[in-house]
């Protein structure tokens, strides 16, 4: 992968530069060195390079400098890749059919819970847009629940192995989507994907044009204030230490594989000024990982934590490494009032 180019960048909620460190590059090559060790014990030797990815190996390069943002505590790469290096990162990777089957069917169980929830937002309304669809194991689950929705990715050749499977993809990305479609959806789905959009922003007023009143969108993102919390923690005790590395590995954390790491706060007072009204905000923990390739043991250790920690999690967003957010179109006579 050839190294990208950078710009300065500032907090896309308020608009503000003025920022707290969170790490800079020699911590964040500790954290990898710590994700490399983390996983080199629980997976087997044997365990193929492509299944390395999106454990140990992410589409981009690792943050050279992460900052959270004084007034809203978005987290954030400053500086930050440019944008059409991003895009063209995601445009090009390329997993096998076999690698994306695999993923198809392991991800269906996190993805029908996630059907559910949206099926009982939604009520009677059945359309949608899922955003991000990748292998598309969300757009079966919504179709096993009774919804109609459609996918929307920028890598062409995910988007044929999705077809392969019958379902309707549009390739693209969202802000270019809702500029040349004439169509209107129920909901609009992001699930694993706004936390590396290029322009979040601009994704969600794209959002606001494709959705009806009254229309229902659901994202899923990494809880930046956690990862900040636990992250300082690495600097401390040794018992303290021990427990940062294993929760912040567990769940995808380490390494901070993401371009915003958004907070409750930060992420509703970003909806609220693009017109839409949050209506719930449900914390979480990372989806299980395991597999064939991942020993025994660690597939029970990590079974245990993540039932351990939900509980907290959905007691409290704050305490949640990852967090589902589910907010409602206002219609555009009453977002111009307010």
């Amino acid at each position: 992968m050839p190294k990208p180019s950078y710009e300065l960048a500032h907090c896309i909620v308020c608009g503000h530069a003025d920022a707290t460190l969170v790490t800079d590059a020699d911590g964040m090559r500790r954290e990898i060195e710590f994700l490399w060790a983390h996983h080199q014990r629980r997976l087997r030797p044997d365990t193929p390079t492509a299944r390395l990815m999106d454990r140990v190996a992410f589409s981009e390069h690792p943050p050279l400098r992460l900052v959270r943002c004084r007034e809203c505590g978005l987290v954030y790469r400053n500086p930050a890749e440019r944008a059409h290096e991003v895009a063209e990162i995601y445009e090009r990777e390329s997993p096998t059919p076999e690698v994306l089957a695999t993923l198809h069917e392991g991800q269906r169980d996190s993805a029908r819970a996630q059907a559910r929830s949206l099926h009982a937002a939604l009520g009677n309304r059945r359309t949608g847009l899922e955003v991000g669809s990748y292998a598309g194991a969300f757009l079966a689950a919504a179709r096993d629940e009774g919804l109609r929705f459609e996918g929307l990715d920028i890598n062409g050749d995910v988007n044929t192995f999705v077809r392969s499977r019958g379902f309707v993809v549009h390739d693209g990305d969202l802000i270019a989507f809702a500029e040349s479609s004439r169509r209107t959806y129920d909901a609009i789905a992001i699930w694993n994907a706004f936390d590396q959009m290029i322009d979040p922003r601009g994704a969600l007023h794209a959002a606001f044009k494709l959705l009806g009143d009254d229309g229902v969108l659901a994202l899923r993102v990494p809880n930046g204030e956690w990862y900040a919390r636990w992250r300082s923690a690495l600097d401390g005790g040794a018992i303290r230490r021990a427990a940062a590395r294993e929760l912040l590995a567990q769940n995808n954390l380490l390494g901070f594989p993401y371009r915003w790491g958004f907070t409750p706060t930060s992420l509703e007072h970003l909806l609220n000024d693009v017109g839409f009204q949050v209506t719930q905000i449900r914390g979480d923990v990372l989806v299980l990982t395991a597999d064939e390739w991942t020993r025994a043991w660690a597939r029970a250790e990590e079974r245990a934590l993540k039932r351990s920690w939900a509980p907290l999690a959905r007691l409290k967003p704050a305490w949640a490494p990852w967090f589902e957010i589910y907010a409602t179109r206002r219609p555009d006579e009453l977002r111009a009032a307010s």
